[in-house]
């Protein structure tokens, strides 16, 4: 978003040459994202402008969705950075034009129309657009793509790929995340706030779509990810400790007498024995169940702390989390401690996670406090398995003690809902409006290019986003507005306190007017603040509030003449 009272990126001219930043715009990050990722009838209806020689005619687009997904109340916009890495390359190839040439639906078209392809680039279109991690609603325009109809055509079907699936996962991330952690990130655990990392890469609908989930979970608030892949291209966080195979290949405590490690002054040291002395001193002091947790699993444990001292983080539930792999965990932390070690935790991937955490952190303060051992108080115990929204509100409501969630499967497949559903549609020809009729007011267009405010209370709450025509006036802070709801005759009143202008220029080579796109961990910080001052009303699960998107006075006549203009035409 940007304050309107903020200057404008410079309109200053560079005929037609490359700026540094056009420079650092890079290639998308999937190569199948060209041209020709698109669907058969943009380029149909391309070759139809231009044997019309209607081809160059001036048409204004907007990309918007109908309805919020989730059964909720607001949407995450995303995917824009990846839609301008798209728009700045765009390029057929050698190589496309013969594919096209050789197609059945068009291999009977003129050559010149091909080699009106082959020059083609986005050198005459503009576009604006939402800032990257910017909540959106129904029916505002998110991004608004002018220039000549056949180029804007052929930019639809790969703009909406670029921005639905990102804004889908980025919106269920966020839901994610305000279940585990709540609204204002007051929900604590052990005096911590539960961090969430992404583990969905191997569930996930292909390589795209688990980079693309691993990427825009961020936005959504996401703490890290798994994906090796996302963190090496888009200098995201990693985590990640080890699987139950790792526990199940280890059998006998003598695979692991060999291994040593350097202990605080610097000498080497055998580990299993080491552990072995701490078994039998926590068996004197606690009972004989210490004595026969699962060996393989201790061996397990013992070579993960030797391969990764400082990051010693284990899974416990292989076997009986309780009766094993806690007290095999516990055994070896205390003589990692003991060698200067700091271990990290456990992971929970089965069971009752709240019960099971509540008890596994029991143990924990019960031994910090019989073995003067402190920083047991403090691990970390992460949880997995199949977490969607409907558990972590759950696990808040009965109660658990688990600092960080790893979420995969619900998260990356959005699985509550398959898709966002945004749309591409023309509402402006030759600077007269265009729109699209019908009985079903939520499919009915608001004709004509728009520009689209955000309006807060003194509070800094977004109170409404307001509509208008591209020559209307501006709302004013401190002064009355008229708005209208889109087919509802009865206005209604505010008084801002604030206005933000939410389309911004992102693309416009003919002057150079570009803004830039935020990154992932700077539009992470911008949705976490957006969120905090929602009305709470929006996060509700049940009975949600509606956020009101409203239409200027004029912009609402003008929709009213358009639609009486189009009846009277028949």
């Amino acid at each position: 978003m940007v304050n309107i009272t903020i200057s404008q990126a410079s309109n200053k001219k560079h005929e037609g040459s490359m700026t540094e930043s056009d420079q650092s715009i890079h290639r998308p990050t999937n190569n199948l994202v060209t041209p020709l990722l698109t669907d058969l009838y943009q380029i149909t209806m391309g070759y139809g402008y231009w044997k019309s020689g209607r081809h160059k005619e001036h048409a204004v687009f907007e990309l918007f969705f109908r309805v919020n997904p989730f059964k909720g109340a607001y949407t995450i916009f995303a995917g824009v950075d990846e839609a301008l890495s798209f728009i700045h390359h765009f390029k057929f190839t050698k190589e496309d034009i013969d594919y096209l040439k050789e197609t059945p639906a068009l291999c009977n078209c003129e050559d010149e129309f091909f080699e009106y392809l082959a020059n083609l680039d986005c050198s005459e279109v503009c576009v604006k657009s939402v800032q990257q991690g910017t909540i959106v609603f129904p029916r505002e325009p998110l991004m608004i793509v002018s220039g000549p109809i056949l180029i804007c055509q052929l930019l639809e079907t790969t703009l909406l790929n670029l921005v639905n699936f990102p804004s889908l996962v980025a919106t269920n991330a966020a839901r994610l995340v305000i279940a585990a952690r709540g609204q204002f990130g007051t929900v604590k655990v052990n005096n911590q706030t539960p961090k969430c990392i992404e583990f969905g890469l191997r569930r996930a609908q292909g390589p795209d779509g688990g980079l693309s989930a691993s990427k825009y979970c961020i936005v959504g608030g996401f703490d890290g990810t798994a994906n090796v892949q996302a963190g090496k291209l888009f200098g995201l966080p990693i985590s990640g400790t080890h699987a139950h195979a790792f526990v199940q290949s280890h059998c006998d405590l003598e695979d692991v007498n060999h291994l040593t490690l350097t202990n605080k002054n610097g000498g080497k040291v055998q580990l299993l024995p080491l552990v072995l002395e701490k078994r039998m001193k926590l068996g004197q002091l606690f009972g004989e169940g210490w004595l026969n947790t699962n060996k393989g699993e201790l061996a397990a444990f013992v070579a993960y702390a030797a391969a990764f001292p400082h990051g010693f983080l284990s899974l416990v539930d292989t076997y009986d989390t309780i009766h094993s792999g806690i007290k095999n965990f516990i055994m070896v932390s205390l003589v990692l401690n003991d060698c200067g070690y700091s271990p990290i935790g456990i992971r929970l991937d089965s069971g009752d996670l709240g019960a099971l955490s509540l008890q596994c952190r029991e143990i924990f303060n019960d031994i910090s406090e019989k073995l003067e051992c402190p920083f047991f108080r403090d691990l970390t115990i992460v949880a997995s398995d199949s977490i969607n929204e409907k558990k972590l509100l759950s696990l808040n409501k009965n109660g658990h003690s688990i600092t960080a969630f790893g979420i995969g499967t619900h998260l990356v497949t959005c699985q509550a809902q398959p898709a966002l559903g945004c749309v591409f549609k023309l509402v402006e020809l030759n600077g007269k409006a265009r729109i699209k009729f019908s009985e079903d007011p939520i499919k009915t267009l608001i004709p004509g290019e728009k520009r689209v405010f955000r309006l807060y209370d003194e509070n800094g709450s977004p109170q409404m986003d307001y509509m208008t025509r591209i020559d209307d006036n501006v709302p004013q802070v401190g002064i009355e507005t008229t708005c209208f709801q889109p087919f509802k005759k009865d206005p209604v009143k505010i008084t801002p306190s604030k206005v933000d202008e939410l389309l911004i220029p992102i693309w416009d080579r003919s002057d150079g007017a570009k803004s830039r796109i935020i990154g992932l961990m700077e539009a992470r910080e911008s949705v976490i603040s957006q969120i905090k001052h929602l009305d709470s009303g929006l996060l509700n699960d049940e009975n949600t509030v509606e956020y009101k998107v409203y239409l200027s006075q004029k912009l609402h006549q003008h929709l009213d003449e358009v639609q009486h203009e189009l009846r009277v035409r028949g």
